[in-house]
């Protein structure tokens, strides 16, 4: 490469092409010739060039129609245009196509120089800005990846510390009835009693476990080799005899309503976590005597549920944070002791997991209603109508 930068001369006059070599070279450029649009057309896809020095008309065709394949070899390569007088409206047609400038037949070595020079210099400023974009959008990136690095470090230890908390307490409290037990403190009258209590410990230890299993197993259940096209109703109507047994057992009143019967494209086990969460969270935050309804339609090429129940609601303020790990709010925690904080947070990420969105409209003392989407699979359509109700 020159010194100063590699040029291609192409026109059909000789003494354009040696004039222009004469010139340039002892600048220290690198010059190279061409005196047709086909032997230009080579020479710009086998070498490269910073400049090229173009002439309007050449014996076999336009040497404006060089401007593409130049613009496709490199977009920063300056192209300046050769004319004589008698040209000068297609000098500027050939500009408005990409050309940086156009010199007039005949012209002086000074004025080939400083022509030469100035779209050099353009070529610089035009590559230095691009090399400043990319190292500002790869300092930006790392700042991204910065941060996030930062933000899963401090959700670790608050995680872990979250999740040491919570499975403190259950084996704390079993640790303490077993200890009383084997040390004889307990009344064998009473001893039924505590047993009874260990054994719920043991249970809600293991709903723990479980639901911290399932929150982990999710990112790779999500993956599409663990997909397969699925009816949402038939995955509904799988883990409703046994919601509905919960809700009969509280005296609520639960109404299944599937108006259309979607295909999407989902892992089969977490759509029945998706259903099972939902739903059970609302038999569970709503009284006796309470409603729960759930309903299944599609929307827009969207398969659309939703659970609604007369429960204790959620206030607005807490709303933005029931989607978090562990977190329970004050009438949740008031109503039912039992639970874990992670059954939502799996909803949650099965939803999103799926491409699909999920929404919550509640107020306390009010109830609450959650919708969830999720794309119908391509090229399906949904089926069949069916009601069930308690």
């Amino acid at each position: 490469m020159g010194a100063k930068g590699n040029i291609l001369v192409i026109d059909d006059e000789l003494g354009i092409r040696e004039g222009s070599r004469r010139a340039l070279e002892p600048q220290g450029f690198t010059v190279e010739t061409a005196a047709t649009l086909q032997e230009g057309l080579r020479k710009i896809r086998e070498g490269d060039f910073d400049l090229v020095l173009l002439d309007v008309m050449l014996p076999d065709g336009r040497g404006i129609d060089l401007l593409p394949p130049i613009r496709e070899k490199d977009p920063d390569i300056v192209s300046v245009i050769i004319t004589g007088y008698a040209t000068v409206e297609l000098a500027v047609e050939a500009i408005k196509q990409g050309a940086y400038d156009f010199i007039s037949k005949p012209f002086t070595s000074d004025l080939l120089l400083m022509t030469v020079n100035q779209g050099l210099e353009k070529r610089r400023l035009s590559l230095e800005a691009k090399r400043l974009q990319a190292i500002e959008r790869e300092a930006a990136e790392l700042a991204r990846a910065k941060e996030e690095l930062e933000r899963l470090d401090r959700f670790k230890a608050t995680f872990t510390l979250m999740v040491a908390h919570e499975l403190r307490a259950p084996v704390h409290a079993l640790q303490s009835f077993l200890l009383s037990l084997l040390k004889g403190y307990i009344p064998p009258d009473q001893q039924q009693t505590i047993l009874q209590r260990a054994i719920e410990r043991s249970q809600e230890l293991l709903d723990l476990v479980d639901d911290l299993l399932n929150l982990a197993a999710a990112k790779e259940e999500l993956a599409p080799p663990k997909r397969k096209v699925l009816s949402l109703a038939d995955a509904l109507e799988k883990v409703v005899p046994l919601l509905q047994v919960q809700a009969e057992e509280k005296g609520m009143t639960f109404t299944v309503e599937v108006r259309q019967r979607p295909l999407v494209e989902a892992n089969p086990g977490q759509m029945g976590q998706l259903w099972t969460n939902l739903i059970s969270n609302g038999i569970k935050y709503t009284p006796a005597g309470g409603r729960v309804t759930v309903t299944l339609e599609e929307k827009d090429r969207w398969a659309m549920g939703t659970v609604e129940d007369t429960g204790i609601g959620i206030a607005s303020e807490d709303q933005a944070k029931i989607f978090e790990e562990f977190y329970r709010t004050p009438q949740a925690k008031e109503m039912e002791h039992r639970g874990t904080g992670l059954g939502l947070p799996l909803v949650k990420r099965i939803v999103e997991g799926h491409e699909g969105t999920i929404e919550i409209e509640s107020a306390l003392g009010q109830g609450s209603r959650f919708s969830f989407r999720l794309p119908v699979a391509t090229g399906v359509t949904s089926e069949g109508t069916n009601q069930s109700g308690q």
